[in-house]
């Protein structure tokens, strides 16, 4: 299998290339993560996806082959509003108050340049996450774990949050931020074999 470059810096997505055994390097891409109100919510994580692909790709000597990029973006909608990667304390636990005991929706886009066919294709994977009813007491506890650090919505679904979740409907790998059948999906369509 060809080296994929990976344009992200989290660790939930490198174990899961791990897991499928697809050799992969990081490329911390350099964007400007500011979210735009010129476009709907739904559309931000592919825009963002597709800017760290062409920030990784830009960013290559001049010549050199680019067999495949990766890029892909998290985000949390909540009552219409973007909750993103609390900055203190006290913004985790006001975020944790408003997800307990109500439904938000994760949204995370995979972008794929193929360096072959210079073809980019993205998919996009909704995935809707049950908090259940938390009492002070339990917050308090989650946040002092310091899970939310770098973590959209405060949270990090795939550790101790897990203790409050109740119900997820969608893809499970999708909500920890790179969806597995959809990652699948596009590199078989772009003739990349994951099963060799």
């Amino acid at each position: 299998m060809e080296p994929i470059i990976l344009a992200s810096s989290s660790p939930r997505r490198q174990e899961i290339l791990k897991m499928l055994k697809i050799p992969f390097r990081v490329i911390i891409p350099n964007i400007d993560e500011t979210l735009t109100t010129a476009i709907e919510l739904e559309q931000i994580p592919e825009l963002l996806a597709r800017e760290k692909v062409t920030a990784v790709i830009h960013a290559q000597p001049a010549g050199q082959e680019i067999p495949w990029v990766l890029g892909a973006d998290t985000l949390i909608i909540f009552e219409d509003k973007i909750l993103g990667k609390p900055q203190t304390h006290e913004m985790a636990v006001e975020y944790l108050k408003k997800l307990q005991g109500n439904t938000h929706t994760v949204i995370t886009s995979i972008v794929l340049y193929n360096g072959h066919t210079h073809e980019t294709t993205t998919r996009t994977c909704k995935t809707k996450v049950t908090f259940a009813q938390m009492s002070d007491k339990e917050i308090e506890w989650y946040a002092e774990t310091g899970e939310w650090h770098g973590a959209a919505g405060g949270y990090r679904i795939q550790s101790l949050a897990s203790c409050f979740i109740q119900k997820i409907e969608g893809s499970y790998s999708g909500a920890v931020g790179l969806p597995i059948f959809e990652l699948y999906d596009i590199l078989k369509e772009q003739g990349y074999s994951v099963l060799e």
